[in-house]
């Protein structure tokens, strides 16, 4: 993940844990999500774009456990970067620190195909220009799309 990812920090709860002391696979799709909304809902609202915010719907969803993460206490890192844009649906990269610094070892990986949904028709509907730019903008591309 580069540097210029998006960066949000998620605080684990005791419940999140499972009986090992790493955090629960359910609970862990829970701090992806947690660390997107900020991104996805009130950035996206403050530049102007009402209607993102307001339906998008995760189409897909993949994990990958490099190392368990014990819940201490601690605040995680996620860096979050777009690994791919289309016009009806965008991808978002995670790495997962175990602890709130870049230093902190990654844990897990994730990726989450997002589409936006308009709420009123009860369908998926295309990304806007402004939308568009705004991912490109604000979230640094992933390996997966440099060069595109």
């Amino acid at each position: 993940m580069t540097d210029r990812a998006y960066v949000a920090t998620v605080r684990p709860r005791w419940t999140d844990m499972d009986p090992y002391g790493h955090i629960n696979h359910a609970k862990m799709v829970t701090v992806l999500e947690e660390a997107r909304i900020p991104l996805l809902f009130g950035e996206a609202n403050r530049a102007g774009l009402t209607d993102l915010p307001k339906g998008i719907v995760v189409a897909s969803l993949t994990v990958r456990y490099l190392a368990p993460i014990i819940v201490s206490g601690q605040e995680l890192r996620v860096d979050i970067t777009l690994t791919r844009l289309k016009f009806a649906s965008f991808t978002l990269g995670y790495a997962v620190h175990d602890g709130p610094s870049a230093e902190d070892k990654v844990a897990v990986t994730a990726e989450t195909q997002l589409a936006p949904y308009d709420l009123v028709s009860g369908r998926p509907r295309r990304l806007t220009d402004p939308e568009r730019d705004f991912l490109r903008d604000r979230i640094a591309a992933g390996d997966a799309m440099k060069g595109t």
